[in-house]
């Protein structure tokens, strides 16, 4: 009896030695994977390091990650003990700045969860797109020529009966010539204000008198005209969570910044060529 539960017991502690650490124990970031000369190397020093790592790096399974971020801080370790043990200047401004940047952007994530919401992006998508007259669309169709003589001449021809996509396809000098003259869908903005305005006034399937764009001369045809859909929600969601994001952050910085005492020197009142002289950070 003694010696099976001696094998009992021993199978069991084999097989706990086999479990890895995370069943034998919750991890958190303050668990202590390693240590160096009594350094302690943390769960939470690999996160932040996994966390910053490029995308590319980003997608590689975590068993391949855990060693290559532990060799790393273990070698970046053993490399700082190194040293004499006292931080130089130019580390010291280092990690100043990298505390400013690292505060700054955790005050920005605040800021963010706190503008961007549901209700903040629906009425924003309203505001924005269900706000106001629908704007209008043409399909437009056009002949381009360098003369008002020829364009004169091929309005006569349309309105005698020629097909307006052959006559485009024969005579048109622009690019949508071969295509018959078809421009697609356009709305506001989208062509030259004299084209546009000419094509503003059109009924559907009507030609034009000869237009005079930058281009040259123009004989257009109106295919089609719609209001243009509002899109779907989801379709803008990020567009409208950025803008609520950046005009948030911008909204509190100009309040932050009005409200502190701040003093700056300006560029005009050094010689600004200081700042490519590095050997000050070693003073």
């Amino acid at each position: 009896m003694t010696n099976l539960i001696t094998k009992l017991s021993a199978s069991a502690f084999a097989l706990m030695l086999a479990l890895p650490v995370q069943a034998q124990d919750t991890l958190t970031a303050d668990s202590v994977v390693a240590t160096v000369n009594g350094t302690e190397i943390t769960l939470g020093h690999m996160l932040m390091v996994r966390a910053s790592l490029p995308e590319q790096y980003q997608q590689l399974p975590d068993d391949v990650l855990w060693d290559g971020i532990m060799d790393q801080i273990v070698q970046q370790t053993v490399l700082g003990q190194e040293t004499s043990g006292e931080e130089s200047r130019r580390v010291q401004i280092a990690l100043e700045n990298e505390r400013r940047a690292l505060m700054a952007a955790q005050a920005v994530e605040d800021i963010v969860d706190g503008a961007v919401n549901e209700e903040a992006v629906q009425a924003l998508y309203e505001e924005t797109y269900l706000q106001g007259e629908p704007t209008e669309e043409f399909n437009a169709s056009h002949i381009l020529v360098e003369t008002e003589e020829e364009a004169a001449a091929i309005v006569e021809e349309l309105k005698g009966g020629a097909d307006f996509a052959e006559v485009a396809r024969e005579k048109s000098t622009g690019p949508s010539g071969p295509n018959g003259g078809q421009l697609g869908w356009f709305g506001p903005g989208m062509m030259v204000p004299e084209f546009e305005a000419a094509v503003e006034t059109l009924e559907v399937g009507a030609i034009s008198d000869p237009v005079q764009t930058q281009f040259g001369w123009h004989v257009i045809t109106l295919n089609e005209k719609r209001n243009q859909e509002a899109p779907e929600l989801e379709s803008v969601r990020q567009e409208l969570e950025s803008i609520l994001s950046q005009n948030a952050v911008t909204r509190k910085i100009d309040e932050l910044t009005t409200a502190a005492d701040i003093s700056r020197t300006s560029g005009e009142e050094v010689d600004t060529s200081v700042l490519s002289n590095l050997d000050l950070l070693e003073e």
